[in-house]
């Protein structure tokens, strides 16, 4: 049996941050010298109209960079098409702290979707927390621009998205309600790698026939603070050992490693390690 020893590898997440730009300038003034507006340049703008909500289980072409910008302006696609992105929850966000209307991107307002959209979307799709670090899916989210706020725009929306390498993202096959639920959809968007954990040229990939390695199972760490590499490291090695052997063919003969997080990963949340299995 080969272990591998593995350094931590960062796993990517998918962060959105809350920003726009309300693209506002200044209008030059033409009034005459007596305070009387000009006829020839006066005007009267007609109120901004907030756009509609955007609709749960809608479809979008949209690119890794548009995927993990604050807004987005692209209009839906058909899901039976070749799309990137499926919206799977939109929400209100709460603009209103003690009486007073806050901006779009303050930090209060921006952390509302921060919190739901990952929350929710293991539900969405059949599947648990744990299950869902076995996939390539993940969340992002978009609000309104400043501009768009302003007129009335309150929504957040969450889509769901599967990486792929090179900062691309997979296409995404129908509808993805409960896609985790059967053993087709979790080996369609599984995590496998087609070199060892751990190498120089190791890469997260949606799993094919042509990868290798799969991960297997993630092993849960305690602790608050970071306990520190030789702790993570020894925390893995028996459960992933374990769950190798309960999956493998011959129970005698198989190769299993495990990857523990650095203090950078534990630092940004990821409080678990995760098992690999060569298949």
């Amino acid at each position: 049996m080969r272990r591998a020893a593995l350094a931590g590898v960062a796993l990517l997440v998918v962060l959105s941050g809350c920003s726009g730009d309300s693209g506002d300038s200044d209008a030059d003034s033409d009034a005459d010298p007596t305070g009387s507006p000009s006829p020839s340049t006066s005007t009267s703008a007609a109120p901004a109209k907030a756009a509609p909500f955007p609709k749960k289980d809608a479809c979008y072409r949209l690119t890794f960079e548009q995927a993990v910008a604050p807004t987005a302006e692209d209009d839906s696609v058909g899901c039976r098409t070749s799309h990137t992105a499926q919206t799977f929850h939109v929400g209100r966000l709460d603009t209103v702290v003690d009486g007073h209307l806050l901006a779009v991107d303050s930090a209060y307002v921006r952390n509302q979707p921060v919190r739901e959209c990952p929350r929710r979307l293991a539900t969405y799709l059949g599947t648990t927390p744990s299950e869902l670090r076995l996939s390539m899916l993940q969340a992002v989210w978009f609000t309104p621009t400043v501009a768009a706020s302003d007129a009335g725009e309150d929504w957040y929306r969450c889509d769901v998205i599967a990486l792929a390498t090179g900062g691309r993202l997979a296409p995404l096959r129908g509808q993805l309600a409960r896609a985790l639920a059967s053993p087709a959809g979790r080996a369609r968007y599984g995590v496998c790698a087609r070199t060892e954990p751990g190498t120089r040229n190791f890469r997260r990939v949606i799993c094919t026939p042509a990868t290798a390695w799969r991960a297997i199972s993630t092993v849960n760490l305690r602790g608050r603070d970071y306990p520190g590499q030789k702790a993570v490291q020894a925390a893995g090695q028996s459960p992933c050992e374990d769950v190798a052997r309960r999956q493998a063919d011959d129970p005698l003969s198989f190769t299993w490693g495990y990857e523990w997080p650095t203090k950078q990963q534990w630092d940004a949340g990821q409080r678990y390690g995760v098992c690999w299995m060569q298949r």
